[in-house]
C-alpha cells in the first residue's frame, strides 16, 4: 500500500501539462482573442467586435478560442471573453458595438503608448 507515496511524473516527455504557460502564448501576439464555447453570445461579441474594428479601421486579427482548458488557463469562469496580448479586457457579457469600440480605442492607445 502506497499511500503516501511520492507521486511520480508518468508523462511521456516529463513535461507538466497542467498550466503550460497557456496565458503566455498571447503575450506578444498582436490578435484579440475571443474565448468561449461558439454559443449566441459568444457570436454576438464577435459579430461586435469585428463591426467595431472595421468602424475604427483597426487591422487586428481574431482569433476563436473554444478550448476550455485554455479558456480557464486565463482565469475566466464566465464567457464570453476578450484577451489582448495575455490581458482579459473582458468576460462575462455581450459589448454592444460602442462598448467594443471604447475598450479598444483605450486598449490601443495604451499599447501604443508602450
Amino acid at each position: 500500500m502506497h499511500i503516501f507515496k511520492k507521486k511520480e511524473n508518468n508523462s511521456c516527455c516529463n513535461t507538466d501539462f497542467t498550466k503550460m504557460n497557456q496565458t503566455e502564448f498571447n503575450k506578444d501576439a498582436s490578435e484579440l482573442l475571443i474565448l468561449g464555447s461558439g454559443c449566441a453570445k459568444c457570436q454576438k461579441l464577435t459579430s461586435s467586435i469585428m463591426t467595431a474594428l472595421e468602424e475604427l479601421q483597426l487591422q487586428i486579427p481574431v482569433r476563436h478560442v473554444t478550448d476550455f482548458a485554455q479558456i480557464a488557463a486565463f482565469g475566466v469562469m464566465s464567457t464570453p471573453a476578450i484577451v489582448y496580448k495575455g490581458n482579459l479586457l473582458s468576460y462575462g457579457k455581450v459589448l454592444s458595438v460602442e462598448e467594443c469600440k471604447q475598450l479598444l480605442t483605450q486598449t490601443f492607445r495604451k499599447d501604443t503608448h508602450e
